[in-house]
């Protein structure tokens, strides 16, 4: 259910082009654009090819160009409603301006959606100013005529504003609050005014988008009498997807996708066939979850197998459509899986038909069915496949031996659908350990990077493997495939590696038998007690720093200028393109502005060993994609520590979190992708991983948060009088009154990013002796504040216990948690303060406190947000990953 699946906006009128997912991102990335000079055109082809572009940055160009032919195809001029139906939430209007970005990017790129809106949180303000108390039964909001009067000219003006926004943007756009639903009274003495709707005329919607504009409906409808009634969005919604059977039906709310009511993680994938029956089961699905579920299974039972129901965010809206990893909730009927120990149970004639339909060693002529289905006799193997065999995967698994998936066959079906995901978690579910092979020309070949622990690429495939994290048990494991024969000799990383493309700083990958080295692409040949040559301070490291404008790009290059074994070589900021790095006496650095295609030659040409992401959250896949294209077939390539929350979730795509206080140090040793915490991540885990194992199941733990205002970024500032742009704080104390402002009241991502990782300690999976299970799954409390000073967090946790404890016992876990950790200080009295956070290089804790039932604790932590939140602790992990002492560079307080 939770597979793995696959933000973009376009100012799109006359002003430049900008792409993201929040103002922010908006801001940094029309910047971009303005620099290239890409200024749109009125011609809509040149709008479609300069947004098709911008795509790449959310997904790779053959999944993104994949998914436009596929949505494009979805519809023709005597249909030319088949694409999407898009039902927007009233909560969802309140983001007016994204909301209009995302659907004026689908206009440009050519696709129109039929858009239907509600309006209920703004129908109940006014309804509330004119004296009138909302009323509802059965969860149906009941309907006098004061209330349709009410609700008919708030429907307009919601309409008429949305509608408004997108003209602003260029994108043409038709209100329609009538002629499209025909309704009968739903219960006229129980509802009042509600209607059922019997009947849609898609005439008007297909007229629209004919005269060329996105048609925004309202959900009003009228009974064959003309009697005016109020219909239910979603069901709205639903009745106009039953009619138009469009390819999407997508629905935007604030929470950007259905969540697991006991882990609080959002639900990435529900295929319906599969799920459906158990979900329901589940103690947790209940109210309006159930109902959500039921409804949407009534609307795919009545759509084709191809239709599909999206939940999501407005911002989110294009990663949704357009990458296979996705953004929200996907829900589809999907098929039954399957998986069957021989062919004869599969049907041979089937699975012939898809091995000569879609193998590509079949198709390229390099072997032949009636081999393939010999091979699978050979060893002991599983056939995975769905009824409709859109996918297939052969797992072959001798016993006592590391599974290989020797064939994973999908149709274009199968992976937009993402029937392909499906196979794989069942794959995944039966066997710890795998090894499969791809073509490096396969369209989706990014799919299989996401999935993997490592890699390694050779002779036009590339060899994948989950489940194993020492390179010496992949040497093993590889050996045996090459002596048992069960892998194509060609492809496997043995024998000498061509040289290294640079010799002056090439690293030596560690050897303990002075046989020729093996390269592996995303997991580095570095291991605990390994000599490692190339990791030594004397060869000094070269980095390049991406963002380098911002607090944490200055504090960075503070301590790299002060880095025994560290040089920064490259600094790149958009603004200073051009002006002299200033604070760094090392070396002279000028500012440089470096595009995608910078980075790639730099990486290809082995210009830098060490590249930190210092950008905003959604910002930085343009470059990491360069640098793995970059870096393809090379020994070893530079390390990329990404600051930003973009990879923080990616521990199954080759990413390593760098909390080594927590997570160890061996993975970061062994890592080239590191995804550097949060700041207040980062002090809410350390606060809460002592107390696991006594947390109270039923009562999850509250962490309340205050940071200086530097953790909210900067802006523009005026430049110097030389003209040299200067940056000021985005918030000030000016503007906070000298109080502190609460903020991001819930969901924020830190608070997931903290509950994520906790999860996968120890302490998370089982209780204390008395078999109290930690059940950190229903989540933690995080409010953060923001506070007039300059940096600094303070967060203090409030953890319910499942047994009672002393004040001295707690002490003692963090003790004992912590016991030897150089950047780790327990106080011995009193509560940390301010001072002892603020320009420190490590977290602090205390003021252990007990409340009298001794089933509830206190606990004090303090770090700052620019240090030990984000620029010491990036420099702390690249110092593990490129073979420094951990504390090289970082004073200690």
């Amino acid at each position: 259910m939770l597979a793995s699946r696959r933000l973009v906006h376009a100012n799109l009128a006359s002003r430049p082009l900008v792409l993201g997912g929040s103002r922010h991102q908006l801001s940094v990335l029309r910047s971009k654009v303005l620099v290239r000079g890409l200024q749109l055109q009125h011609n809509a082809q040149t709008d479609r090819e300069t947004i098709t572009r911008l795509l790449y940055s959310i997904g790779t160009k053959r999944e993104v160009e994949r998914y436009l032919r596929i949505f494009s195809s979805s519809s023709h001029p005597s249909q030319p409603a088949k694409f999407a139906v898009i039902k927007i939430g009233g909560a969802v209007l309140d983001q007016i301006d994204e909301l209009a970005l995302s659907l004026s990017f689908l206009y440009r790129v050519g696709l129109y959606p039929v858009v239907l809106h509600g309006a209920g949180p703004q129908l109940n303000v006014i309804l509330e100013k004119e004296g009138v108390t909302p009323d509802y039964s059965d969860g149906i909001r009941i309907t006098d005529a004061k209330t349709l009067q009410i609700a008919r000219r708030v429907f307009l003006e919601e309409n008429l504003r949305l509608v408004g926004a997108l003209e602003a943007l260029g994108t043409r756009a038709r209100p329609i609050t009538g002629g499209v639903f025909t309704a009968d009274f739903l219960d006229r003495e129980k509802y009042g005014l509600v209607g059922k709707i019997t009947r849609v005329d898609k005439r008007p919607l297909e007229a629209s988008i004919r005269a060329g504009a996105l048609p925004i409906l309202t959900s009003l409808a009228e009974s064959s009498e003309g009697q005016l009634l109020n219909v239910n969005a979603d069901i709205a919604a639903g009745e106009l997807a039953k009619e138009l059977e469009p390819m999407k039906i997508v629905f935007l709310n604030d929470k950007g996708g259905l969540y697991h009511g006991v882990t609080g993680k959002k639900l990435d994938v529900i295929n319906l066939d599969e799920e459906y029956d158990s979900l329901m089961k589940e103690s947790w699905v209940k109210y309006g979850t159930k109902l959500k579920l039921r409804e949407i299974k009534e609307l795919l039972d009545h759509l084709p197998r191809s239709s599909s129901v999206a939940i999501i965010s407005a911002p989110s809206l294009q990663k949704e459509l357009f990458t296979d990893s996705g953004a929200g909730t996907l829900i589809r009927r999907g098929y039954r899986l399957f998986k069957h120990n021989s062919v004869a149970a599969v049907g041979a004639d089937r699975l012939r038909q898809v091995i000569h339909d879609r193998d590509p060693d079949i198709i390229s002529g390099e072997g032949s069915v009636s081999g393939v289905l010999a091979e699978i006799g050979k060893t002991p193997c599983t056939i995975y496949g769905d009824e409709a065999f859109d996918v297939v995967a052969i797992v072959s698994h001798p016993e006592g031996e590391v599974p290989v998936m020797t064939k994973l066959l999908a149709s274009r079906t199968g992976i937009l659908n993402n029937v392909i995901d499906n196979i794989f978690n069942k794959i995944r579910n039966d066997h710890r350990k795998l090894f499969w092979a791809a073509r490096t020309e396969d369209e989706n070949r990014a799919w299989h990077f996401e999935r993997a622990d490592g890699s390694f690429t050779r002779a036009g495939r590339t060899l994948f493997w989950y489940g194993i994290q020492d390179i010496n048990e992949v040497e093993r494991v590889v050996s045996e495939y090459e002596q048992k024969g069960r892998i194509d000799r060609a492809i496997l990383p043995v024998g000498p590696s061509p040289p290294p493309p640079r010799s002056s700083s090439s690293s030596s990958p560690a050897s303990g038998s002075g046989s020729g080295s093996r390269s592996f692409s995303t997991l580095a040949r570095r291991v605990p007690g390994s000599t490692r040559g190339y990791a030594t301070a004397a060869n000094e490291k070269r980095i390049a720093l991406i963002g380098a404008r911002g607090f944490t790009g200055q504090a960075l290059v503070s301590l790299l200028d002060a880095h025994p074994g560290m040089r920064l070589t490259h600094v790149s900021s958009r603004q200073l393109a051009g002006y002299s790095l200033e604070g760094y006496t090392k070396n002279p650095v000028t500012y440089s502005n470096l595009s995608p295609g910078d980075v790639e030659t730099m990486e290809k040409n082995g210009e830098v060993d060490g590249w930190i992401m210092a950008l905003p959250n959604g910002v930085c896949k343009p470059f990491v994609d360069a640098i793995d294209r970059g870096g393809k077939g090379k020994d070893k390539g530079g390390v990329v520590l990404d600051l930003s929350a973009d990879y923080r979730f990616e521990g199954e795509a080759g990413w390593t979190y760098g909390l080594p206080e927590l997570y160890g140090r061996t993975r970061i040793m062994a890592a080239t992708r590191i995804s550097n915490p949060g700041c207040y991540a980062t002090s809410s885990q350390l606060l809460i991983a002592p107390l696991l194992s006594l947390l109270d199941p039923a009562a999850p733990p509250t962490v309340f948060g205050v940071s200086g205002y530097s953790g909210g970024g900067t802006v523009a500032g005026t430049s110097d009088p030389d003209g040299r742009p200067t940056t000021v704080a985005k918030i000030t104390p000016e503007s906070l009154g000298g109080g502190i402002r609460a903020y991001a009241l819930t969901d924020h991502i830190h608070e997931r990013e903290a509950r994520h990782h906790l999860l996968q300690l120890p302490d998370a999976a089982q209780g204390g002796g008395d078999g109290g299970a930690m059940q950190l799954g229903v989540g933690f409390g995080f409010v953060p504040h923001v506070a007039p000073w300059f940096s600094g967090i303070l967060s203090t946790v409030s953890v319910p216990l499942r047994k009672s404890v002393t004040a001295q016992e707690v002490r003692a876990l963090y003790e004992a948690r912590y016991a030897g950790e150089p950047l780790v200080r327990i106080l011995g009295q009193g509560v940390p303060q301010l001072q002892d956070a603020e320009g420190k290089h490590g977290w602090v804790v205390g003021g252990f406190q007990v409340h009298s039932s001794g089933k509830r604790v206190v606990v004090v932590g303090g770090l700052d947000n620019l240090l030990k939140g984000a620029a010491t602790q990036a420099v702390q992990n690249l110092n593990l990953a490129l073979g420094f002492s951990e504390l090289d560079g970082i004073p200690l307080d």
